[in-house]
């Protein structure tokens, strides 16, 4: 297996943070959306009487209609790149946001998500795609700056719940479709800058070969599955649950809990901004290592704790977890190059899927045991970080990361 590319193809070409800056706020806008559907289930649950099984296939579709879809979309953009998908993509979800609105029974809020999910499938691979064509050699930076947009994104649905949604009703996410509209104006500057790329001359550049096992190369995989499995198992139990964790263990009301959701999802978007540079100058592996098992201690305390502390700990654990995936995805990239799109759709669409059933079963056991003994269960969750041992130390060397640009990224 060829962990470093043989040829990066295409010109070498120094960071453009403009772009960089446009994707990551296309970004924003689509993990907005995406948190804004999480941070309204309370005013779902009210409206159509759901219980949490019910709650939890609301993320299952929507989390499995983007999973699904967006391995395919890469393997197809990696053949026959689309500058303008990320429009496309869009549009879906600007659609579902509108449905999301209207809609009047749970099989309609089932079709909206979905809708909201196969745009999230259609924008990940290539924004990923492109951040890495812009990043100048620098991936892990490009895909930390790529990452904190979803994650600041992330952290406003919360707050745009309380203050917008969950005062004026189902009627407002109406209004939200105009940051989906917002995103495609961005997305489609975006697209002819990646159009002029693609017609631009390329050069091939050869770089250090290093081979592996395929044994080695099947456990690495596995070890990194395990990981995000880790990771997206413990974040559906505080995106999904958080809430309702909250206000029945700590008898707070909704409004309050939507806010100690923000602060952990501010803490999402602060760790994603740290763990692609941090793992370009020590490691991607290194970077794992830490942001995964190094939570532990905290996801074992935090069912234990008062109001105050748990705060506290919700924010330390979502900076760790978060700084993990900008180097698992740029880990990845190294050990499969010119397959930028379909390693990209693969891990955000494992991410998604993950989430989305986790999301499910947290939710059937939190109507079987209950909320509190949910939290202490996937309290155990990060120790499955030690399987980073496992991990083959890939890293490039530091010029030739800094020098070339592959066509494909």
């Amino acid at each position: 297996m060829k962990v470093n590319s043989l040829a990066n193809q295409g010109a070498s070409h120094a960071i453009s943070f403009k772009v960089l800056s446009a994707i990551s706020f296309s970004h924003f806008l689509n993990d907005t959306i995406q948190s804004l559907i999480l941070a309204i289930y309370p005013l779902f649950k009210t409206e159509f009487h759901l219980n949490f099984t019910q709650i939890g296939l609301i993320t299952l579709t929507y989390q499995c209609t983007a999973s699904l879809l967006q391995p395919v979309v890469g393997y197809y953009t990696d053949q026959h790149p689309k500058p303008f998908s990320l429009v496309l993509g869009m549009g879906c979800t600007l659609v579902g946001l509108l449905t999301l609105s209207l809609a009047s029974s749970f099989p309609m809020v089932l079709m909206a998500a979905a809708m909201v999910g196969t745009g999230s499938s259609i924008f990940h691979p290539e924004s990923a795609r492109v951040a890495r064509m812009a990043s100048g050699g620098q991936h892990g930076l490009a895909q930390s700056i790529f990452q904190v947009g979803g994650n600041a994104g992330s952290a406003m649905g919360p707050l745009l719940a309380a203050w917008i949604v969950l005062p004026h009703g189902q009627r407002s996410i109406a209004f939200f479709s105009l940051f989906a509209l917002l995103a495609m104006m961005v997305l489609t500057g975006v697209g002819f800058w990646y159009r002029h790329r693609q017609r631009q001359p390329k050069k091939v550049t050869a770089l250090p070969v290093q081979t592996l096992p395929r044994r080695r190369v099947i456990i690495t995989l596995a070890v990194l599955l395990a990981l995000l499995f880790s990771k997206y198992f413990y974040m559906a139990s505080i995106s999904s649950y958080l809430i309702f964790y909250l206000m029945g263990h700590y008898n707070i009301s909704t409004q309050d809990a939507q806010y100690h959701l923000f602060y952990f999802l501010f803490s999402v978007a602060a760790g994603a901004l740290l763990g692609g540079p941090i793992g370009d100058r020590i490691g991607r592996k290194q970077v794992i290592w830490v942001s995964i098992l190094g939570v532990a201690p905290f996801t074992l305390a935090l069912p234990y704790v008062d109001l105050s502390t748990s705060v506290a700990l919700t924010m330390i654990i979502g900076f760790m977890l978060s700084s993990a995936f900008p180097a698992i995805l740029v880990y990845a990239h190294e050990m499969f190059p010119g397959k930028i799109g379909t390693i990209s759709g693969l891990f955000f669409g494992l991410a998604f899927g993950l989430g989305g059933i986790g999301a499910a079963v947290l939710g059937q056991l939190a109507d079987l045991w209950g909320i509190v003994p949910v939290y202490k269960l996937c309290s155990f969750l990060p120790l499955i970080g030690l399987l980073a041992v496992f991990l083959p130390d890939i890293r490039l060397p530091h010029h030739s990361t800094n020098k070339s640009e592959s066509a494909k990224a």
